[in-house]
């Protein structure tokens, strides 16, 4: 079997939930079960002259398309690998005079691929794109007004010369880019700079504590010889230990929810009732709506007073970040902290989620130690909610870790990088940039330690000299937008 190949799942029908995968070999933890190319794919409309139109990297530098003028990529190899997909767009952006939004173009590169492959299955694809969902018949006034508007567009944009689709195909394509669209990440996987559709991708079902995750891997055109190059997929990697014969799943949204809430969102958004044991039995609700035991327990009206103060709090949060106003954005943490801390417990999702904001955005205005300490306590709270190899904990795991290390906290910090650098070899594999970037912290942290420990003056000595050239990065701006989540959603 080839590595990633699609012989070890097959598709079956799962009960109540329509299509699903089945694993056809046992799997571990951390184990590549596919890879999976784009059947078509698009940077944002915001993007698009920052992002490599092939390879979904964020470059300083980027090569224009000569012709249509809006494509961007890396380099030559980057341009030549587009071109097939690219051929009929450029000209078509040429005729239109613009380029048309991510969706619409989006949705033109799937019909011209099936205008030069025909719509049957597709080279390694599981299903064909006349068979993925498109959950029209389910669309509120709102979203069939959209739709609407972007047949209308399409129709203005799509070449006379090119095959002709008939307005139920066009709605069917719109619809399955609605709700099958995959967010695209750049290469540091921190934020969501394109769409794309991954027919095998969509046929794994939602669990909220799944026993797979999927990480966009940029590819590899950099290398010297052809033959090491890997083009730009998804991987679908294993969590825990799969048997055959175990359906595949992965999580449409976030943890860090009441099942209530986790509920609402997939049924606005992917309009199906999640069954899922977590949901059923509402496991680790309890903990995410913690409250301080013992003798000052406060009353559930004090509870829900300071509930009620959080969310306001979080939206006024919201507020300042957008205007990048982080000082008032440290100072209604603190505020909401000192409220918060009498009541809460600590794996209540409330405190957890200001924790966050104020240790990112202290670390960004360098004042670490503080930062640290919020770090620590959300890290520890996370790690009593989240399966142990998710991804997004990895990824605060690692924040933290990072921030004790410029909190000057040698030990915890070379602690907190280690356990993120074996979650993150788990979800995101050895190769991928974000976990060779945390193996050079590993080993920077380590050596540091050593040092710390045979003789400390020496080490705060070196250090102040070796902060002058800031081996490990300055936090960068905090970001106003969360992780990017698995599918790519309208709001």
């Amino acid at each position: 079997m080839t590595k990633g190949g699609m012989e070890s799942v097959e598709v079956f029908t799962s009960e109540g939930k329509g299509r699903g995968l089945k694993a056809q070999k046992e799997f571990l933890p951390g184990d590549v079960i596919f890879a999976e190319p784009a059947y078509a794919a698009v940077v944002f409309d915001s993007l698009t002259h920052v992002i490599c139109h092939t390879c979904f990297k964020r470059q300083e530098r980027l090569h224009r398309c000569g012709q249509c003028k809006f494509a961007y990529y890396c380099d030559r190899t980057c341009q030549r690998a587009a071109w097939l997909n690219h051929k009929n767009e450029c000209s078509a952006i040429k005729k239109h005079g613009k380029a048309p939004t991510e969706n619409i173009r989006l949705a033109a590169r799937i019909m011209w691929k099936i205008e030069r492959e025909g719509s049957g299955l597709a080279e390694g694809c599981l299903v064909s794109i006349d068979d993925l969902q498109n959950h029209v018949d389910n669309f509120g006034e709102e979203e069939k007004k959209d739709l609407r508007t972007d047949v209308e567009s399409f129709l203005e944009y799509w070449p006379p010369q090119s095959q002709q689709f008939g307005l139920q195909f066009i709605s069917h394509i719109f619809g399955v880019i609605s709700c099958n669209g995959f967010t695209l990440s750049d290469q540091r996987g921190l934020q969501a700079v394109g769409v794309g559709v991954f027919p095998n991708l969509c046929q794994a079902n939602h669990d909220c504590w799944p026993n797979c995750t999927v990480i966009f891997n940029n590819g590899n055109h950099e290398a010297v010889r052809s033959m090491f190059h890997t083009q730009m997929r998804i991987e679908l990697r294993a969590l825990s230990k799969i048997s055959p014969g175990d359906e595949l799943t992965v999580s449409y949204v976030d943890f860090l929810n009441v099942s209530e809430e986790r509920r609402k969102q997939l049924k606005k958004q992917y309009y199906f009732d999640c069954t899922c044991e977590h949901c059923k039995k509402q496991i680790k609700d309890d903990l995410m709506l913690a409250v301080k035991e013992g003798e000052g327990k406060p009353s559930a009206e004090t509870v829900k007073d300071v509930t009620q103060s959080s969310k306001d709090t979080l939206e006024k949060i919201n507020k300042a970040r957008m205007e990048g106003l982080y000082h008032e954005v440290v100072k209604l943490c603190r505020e909401c902290l000192k409220k918060q801390e009498p009541v809460l417990g600590d794996t209540n999702i409330y405190l957890l989620r200001i924790l966050s904001i104020a240790s990112e955005v202290l670390s960004y205005l360098q004042m670490f130690e503080e930062a640290a300490e919020y770090a620590k306590r959300m890290v520890d709270g996370y790690l009593k909610i989240y399966h142990p190899n998710n991804a997004q904990l990895g990824m605060a795991v690692m924040r933290a870790g990072v921030t004790h290390w410029h909190a000057g906290l040698i030990e915890a910090g070379h602690g907190l990088i280690c356990k993120a650098y074996s979650i993150l070899l788990i979800t995101h594999g050895p190769s991928h940039p974000i976990t060779k970037d945390l193996e050079v912290m590993r080993v920077q942290t380590e050596m540091e330690l050593r040092m710390f420990q045979q003789n400390e003056y020496m080490y705060y000595k070196m250090r102040e000299a070796a902060l002058k050239n800031q081996k490990i990065q300055v936090m960068p701006e905090p970001s106003n937008e969360a992780p990017p989540g698995l599918f790519h959603k309208k709001e």
